[in-house]
């Protein structure tokens, strides 16, 4: 976001145009040097990850200081993730525009924000009401608010109105997978979630005719799923 004014000063739109050209190549050195160093080549996150102000959806920090190789916090206890495993996640969920997905733990709103510049219609769930609400007013001010659908409650039964969707991502880890989120996928449809307490596997479960594949794609580190799926 813009660095606020002195009242009754104006704004230099110089320098804004200098900031955000300079954010603008960081963008282009983390997708560089981050993500396709890494092993990310679907043109559609490349060039989302290009587009989406990554610093926008983590208000609390220094602009610059988003785009570093790591989470970073967003506040309640939360964080946004690692620019590389947002990449990794929406290359795993892609599916070809237009395409519909869930989201359960909007976070900050840059994963989803992310997956719509790739195309999809994304509803997104966080069961930290100021966080959904924070997301939401961003989303709104970066000219989402069409594509991406918010609401606050607990994602554990999914969006079961909206099923069935082409992708779900979870973002935070569950001690299972909850089986509601894959009864609303479509068949070819894909469930990406991190499962796991203390030793979490990033896991891919693809909905066919018969049943579920099911993968296991690495290791990862996220905040625990809280809610229903404790229970």
């Amino acid at each position: 976001m813009a660095p606020a004014c002195e009242p009754g000063k104006p704004v230099d739109r110089g320098d804004q145009e200098a900031d955000e050209a300079r954010l603008a190549r960081e963008r282009e050195k983390m997708v560089e040097e981050q993500i396709e160093f890494r092993g990310v080549y679907d043109a559609r996150v490349l060039a989302a990850m290009r587009t989406v102000p990554r610093h926008r959806f983590a208000p609390g920090i220094p602009p610059m200081q988003a785009y570093e190789d790591r989470p970073q916090p967003i506040g309640q206890g939360q964080t946004i993730s690692q620019p590389y495993m947002v990449a990794w996640m929406s290359e795993l969920a892609a599916s070809n525009p237009p395409c519909k997905v869930l989201e359960v733990g909007t976070g900050s709103g840059y994963q989803a924000a992310i997956l719509a510049e790739m195309g999809c219609s994304v509803y997104t769930i966080e069961i930290v009401a100021p966080l959904a609400q924070q997301a939401e007013r961003i989303l709104e001010a970066e000219g989402y608010e069409e594509q991406v659908h918010v609401r606050t409650g607990d994602g554990y039964l999914g969006w079961p109105e909206e099923a069935p969707f082409d992708a779900v991502l979870v973002t935070a880890a569950a001690p299972r997978v909850p089986e509601p989120l894959l009864d609303q996928l479509r068949i070819g449809g894909k469930l990406v979630i991190p499962v796991g307490e203390s030793s979490q596997t990033l896991e891919v479960h693809t909905r066919t005719a018969d049943g579920f594949e099911h993968e296991r794609v690495g290791s990862v580190r996220f905040v625990p799923m809280t809610g229903e799926v404790r229970r």
